[in-house]
């Protein structure tokens, strides 16, 4: 992993644009990831409670493809479109994108093999919610505490990463 300095900073409207999409997709994804663990924490503390979920928790852990949480993938294909519109300035040999690569591959790892299977059988479990099943409930709250760690988990790479594509050489 080589460490290089930057030469000349990329200018330009093309280079721009792509670095707002960039960190929009890094702020779409703190913020989905963050909106996981709250709302799992608030299941948490509500299970085995027997009343009906709130309409909020409800809602969020409706059946569906979390495509917001999805919009981290734009964080690499917006990064390597960087990389290109950068003229040089910027390579994958530098050790800051090697870094971000490696915790980007961490986050990936865990939302697609814990966080979002996880809120996927909350989902599925919560679709006929009427109140607290002892049986249940306790498969509900394993899920909710999944989502929890591994969002939390998961928040703590994304503001790495951005620390240290903010902090570049």
């Amino acid at each position: 992993m080589k460490i290089s300095a930057v030469h000349h900073q990329p200018q330009g409207p093309v280079f721009d644009i792509v670095l707002l999409l960039h960190v929009a997709c890094v702020v779409v994804g703190l913020a989905t990831t963050l909106t996981s663990a709250a709302t799992a924490t608030r299941l948490r503390k509500l299970l085995g409670g027997g009343a009906p979920l709130p309409d909020t928790v409800a809602r969020y852990f409706r059946p569906g493809t979390n495509w917001a949480g999805r919009g981290m993938y734009g964080i690499p294909a917006f990064g390597f479109v960087l990389l290109a519109v950068s003229h040089g300035a910027y390579g994958l040999g530098d050790g800051w994108v090697t870094v971000g690569l490696a915790i980007f591959v961490g986050v990936v790892l865990l939302a697609e093999g814990t966080l979002w299977p996880a809120e996927r059988r909350l989902q599925v479990s919560l679709a006929t919610y009427q109140g607290g099943a002892p049986d249940t409930d306790e498969a509900r709250a394993r899920d909710a505490k999944m989502v929890v760690w591994t969002a939390s988990a998961a928040l703590v790479l994304l503001v790495a990463g951005s620390v240290i594509m903010v902090a570049m050489p």
